[in-house]
């Protein structure tokens, strides 16, 4: 992704989900004494401070440094280890994330077992934060806020793709609901793709017609509407930072500024220089942003 595209769960409503920490934050400090053989019977997320820490996962052997994230699934034996001289030190969370009920959501992404965090210069002070403030035998509801942000950050880096037909069976309106949640993720993480609409409707598991219903159904816009939605949000980040709408209309794809003009203003319900003045009202001191009714209408929703 670049830097201002998406996160894959940006488009996942808050209310779908539900995250459970299932036991306080494990403050890994462990000297070259340190062994462990287990099986957790939940998702285990392990964040390196300081020193290496050595994995083996099934037949993977990985090592764990500093600014590094391991996702231990549930259900998996592993065996961990120090090899060095000095601590290794860290944060281990075990957790679980459920969708639309009790759907396992970390089941149904194809993940890399263990990244290099590239936010890792915002988020070290956090997760330091994290660890040292966690208490001992109880979860608080600062730590579901942060753990959420540590969680979407590995998921960023470490994201392949969906598993196709998920790997845990589901029917009725929550598979329908979770197919429209992958299909608009794909799309909103690379709106400027010209096929990405199409493909990600082709990857759903449902017949192309009753499938484009449902996406229309839940988010007030067909696929490719939501493709073109998702560009000007793009749009509205680059003029943002300062670019002319002439420069954004060629950055999104379009040959002529004044028709991207036109689409941006039907789309958000502003031209591109009314936006930025109203962006520079904001920097003034004004309010800036829509409420409740003008999200509605963006959104298609009113």
């Amino acid at each position: 992704m670049d830097e201002i595209g998406g996160s894959i769960l940006d488009r996942v409503p808050a209310s779908a989900l539900t995250l459970t920490l299932t036991r306080s934050a494990i403050r890994m400090q462990h000297s070259a004494l340190w062994r462990i053989e287990k099986e957790n019977p939940v998702e285990d997320l392990v964040i390196a401070l300081e020193g290496r820490g050595e994995y083996l996962v099934g037949d993977e052997r990985l090592s764990l440094e500093p600014g590094e994230a391991m996702l231990l699934r549930r259900g998996e034996t592993f065996t961990g280890w120090n090899e060095g001289a000095g601590l290794y030190t860290g944060l281990a969370q075990h957790f679980t994330l459920g969708i639309y009920g009790d759907t396992d959501l970390v089941a149904q992404m194809d993940l890399r077992r263990k990244v290099r965090l590239s936010r890792w210069d915002e988020l070290a002070l956090l997760v330091r934060s994290y660890r040292e403030s966690a208490p001992p035998n109880s979860v608080t509801l600062m730590q579901h806020h942060l753990f959420m942000v540590f969680l979407i950050a590995f998921v960023d880096d470490a994201f392949l793709g969906w598993r196709q037909g998920g790997a845990v069976p589901m029917d009725g309106a929550a598979a329908i609901d979770l197919a429209v949640m992958k299909a608009a993720a794909q799309i909103s993480t690379a709106p400027l793709d010209p096929e990405v609409a199409a493909l990600a409707v082709e990857a759903a598991p449902y017949n192309a017609d009753y499938f484009h219903r449902a996406f229309r159904d839940r988010l007030g816009r067909t696929p490719r509407q939501y493709q073109e939605y998702c560009r000007m949000e793009r749009a509205m980040s680059l003029l943002e930072r300062g670019m002319s709408p002439s420069q954004v209309a060629g950055e999104i794809g379009y040959g002529d500024p004044y028709y991207f003009s036109r689409a941006f203003k039907r789309q958000m319900g502003i031209s591109p220089r009314g936006h930025q003045q109203r962006v520079k009202r904001a920097q003034d001191g004004q309010v800036m942003g829509m409420d409740e009714a003008d999200q509605a209408r963006a959104l298609g929703q009113g």
